[in-house]
This record gives structure tokens, C-alpha cells and sequence, in this order.
């Protein structure tokens, strides 16, 4: 084989290697926006699961001098 052909060769490994790993970081970026998400989603919807099982706590105060 000849040192044209090697160099070639390894340089698209190289290249092949470099978008391999571009992609995979795109996809765990992707991966924890949705994460974010989904935790954001699940306090929202633990608050709105509590304000409607105890929907008169909190609302009212009694006082008596």
C-alpha cells in the first residue's frame, strides 16, 4: 500500500470519527433538555396534584382577639 493511499485513508477515519463523536454530543445535549423537561413537568404537575386534593388549606385565616 502506498503512503498516498494510508493517508487518505487514516485522515477519513479521522473525519468519520470527528462527526461520530459531533453527534453523539448533539444527542446527549438533546437527552438533557428533555430531562430538564420532564422535571420541570412533574413540579408542575406535583403542585397543581396538591392544590387540588387540599384545595381549601392555606386560603383562610380565623382570628379572634
Amino acid at each position: 500500500m502506498d503512503i498516498a493511499a494510508l493517508s487518505m485513508s487514516i485522515s477519513q477515519m479521522k473525519v468519520a470519527q470527528q462527526a461520530g463523536i459531533s453527534v453523539m454530543k448533539m444527542a446527549m445535549d438533546a437527552g438533557q433538555t428533555q430531562m430538564n423537561d420532564i422535571v420541570q413537568m412533574v413540579q408542575q404537575n406535583t403542585k397543581m396534584m396538591e392544590q387540588s386534593i387540599t384545595p381549601h388549606l392555606g386560603k383562610n385565616i380565623d382570628i379572634s382577639l
